[in-house]
């Protein structure tokens, strides 16, 4: 039966209408897996030999101290970005095969997932780096293992709280708190960390403690999937009553302001808007950075940072244009939507967002007024170029999107296009060129200035360049639908 599936998985994916469209995007994704995991080989390494030769002290127990981040880290990225295979498995469920089996395939896929085998590129060369150095063999086995097994029980803790939002942020929020006090000495969460992962150094034979934790949480996740495991119980879209929502305000702008409503309503009830409306909240928070990596105090470097500080909603968003109405889209096109009125809603909504993050920007002044007014020209630059050149990109995405679901996967089928690529040159080289041109010749106040000229023309000239883009999306009308009807 297991060689079944894989054989569907295979069939389902040379048999898509756009396959050449995802063997390219698994092209991409091959090389940027592949220079992740030179990344982990890498970090293993420094892990390593950085505690030893800069700070001198043993490198084992200072690794130890971080572990429980380090895992603590692996769950959050798991639940905000590992698909459940859910949706391959619901035509099976009709079939004459065990519900045993299924389950079991389901929740093994997990473990095929990136996020679980991408980490053995750390644990694996920092094993033979161990070795090398002449650790203890058994202790080193039983180190590395322990840390490969929590890693594949943190994917089955995954499974159990998926689709449970409050109690992950509730968790998280106690994590970030914990680990504040930790860094100010007030609690000893590090010093813990250490002493529970050096426990399998020292006594080889703990391992059966994480041995008998994954027993435990593949039991419990089997179980409670075994249980669940229904068309109309566990794998239902689920039914709430509708409510009417509206901002009075926009009433008076027509269909500018229903577009608007509609989007707004959207962010609020859709799983999949709110989850890139939070994650987009983050980009703010990306400037921090600057503190941690000298690659960030070039100015060049730190206008590509402002550009998502300012612009997180505008790209998470503006990107998504129009896959957020994929499902009600062919509806829309029957209509006589006004194109021109529409891009104006997405505008509108974009660059509000984006007016906002450079306000709050304004709590880098206190690194630097420089660093704030590179922000600031990034954020010009963002309302008056990015806005627009986002919206023209979005004639060319093919992806629908799910707005029941979280939208957990980076990249899937149909949302490549060599047009798309080609238009990330307006939206960050030219910038970034610009800027940092202007800045070595003329300094800061010349270099925020040409980027606030350029904005502002963007600006003043977005009557026409609508009027362009509402022609593409005109354009590109029929095959967007064949797209969304397609998937």
């Amino acid at each position: 039966m297991l060689q079944r599936f894989i054989r569907l998985e295979f069939k389902s994916f040379f048999r898509s209408s756009s396959l050449a469209a995802n063997i390219i995007v698994k092209i991409f994704q091959l090389l940027g897996v592949l220079y992740i995991l030179a990344i982990f080989v890498f970090a293993a390494f420094g892990a390593f030999y950085y505690p030893k030769k800069e700070l001198h002290i043993d490198p084992l127990p200072f690794i130890s101290k971080f572990l429980i981040y380090w895992l603590i880290a692996d769950l959050f990225l798991r639940y905000f970005f590992q698909q459940m295979p859910t949706q391959n498995i619901k035509p099976f469920l009709t079939m004459n095969i065990k519900k045993s089996t299924l389950v079991n395939y389901m929740i093994n896929k997990t473990f095929l997932s990136f996020f679980s085998w991408g980490g053995l590129f750390i644990y694996v060369p920092l094993l033979g780096i161990l070795l090398y150095n002449g650790y203890d063999i058994l202790g080193s086995l039983s180190w590395i293992l322990a840390l490969i097994i929590l890693s594949f029980s943190i994917n089955l803790i995954n499974i159990l709280l998926n689709g449970k939002d409050l109690a992950v942020w509730i968790i998280g929020g106690l994590l970030v708190l914990a680990g504040g006090l930790d860094y100010y000495n007030i609690i000893a969460l590090s010093s813990a960390s250490e002493q529970f992962f050096m426990l399998f150094f020292n006594h080889w034979y703990a391992i059966a403690l994480p041995i008998a934790l994954f027993v435990i949480l593949y039991t419990i996740c089997r179980k409670f999937i075994y249980d669940n495991f229904y068309l109309d119980k566990g794998l239902e879209m689920k039914q709430e009553v509708g409510r009417t929502e509206s901002i009075q305000f926009l009433n008076q702008y027509g269909v500018l302001g229903t577009f608007i409503n509609n989007d707004v309503r959207m962010i609020k009830r859709s799983k999949a808007a709110k989850s890139i409306t939070l994650g987009s909240c983050l980009f703010l928070f990306y400037g921090l950075l600057l503190f941690s990596s000298p690659v960030y105090q070039t100015p060049y470097m730190q206008l590509f940072m402002g550009l998502f500080v300012t612009g997180g909603f505008l790209f998470m968003f503006g990107q998504r244009v129009p896959s957020f109405d994929s499902s009600y889209y062919p509806l829309m096109m029957t209509l006589n939507v006004p194109y021109k009125e529409y891009l104006k809603a997405k505008w509108w909504m974009m660059v509000s967002a984006t007016a906002v993050c450079m306000v709050l920007a304004i709590g880098y002044a206190f690194v630097s007024w420089d660093l704030y007014f590179t922000f600031l020209a990034a954020g010009l630059y963002n309302v008056g170029v990015n806005s627009q050149v986002v919206l023209l990109s979005g004639a060319y995405n093919k992806n629908p999107i799910d707005l029941n679901a979280r939208a957990k996967s980076l990249g899937k089928k149909n949302n490549f296009s060599f047009k798309t690529m080609f238009l990330l040159l307006p939206q960050m080289v030219l910038p970034m060129a610009v800027f940092a041109g202007t800045k070595y010749l003329l300094g800061t106040t010349a270099a925020v200035a040409s980027l606030g000229i350029l904005g502002l023309i963007g600006f003043l000239l977005r009557e026409k360049l609508f009027g362009f883009i509402a022609q593409l999306y005109r354009k590109e009308k029929y095959s967007t639908l064949k797209a969304f009807k397609a998937n």
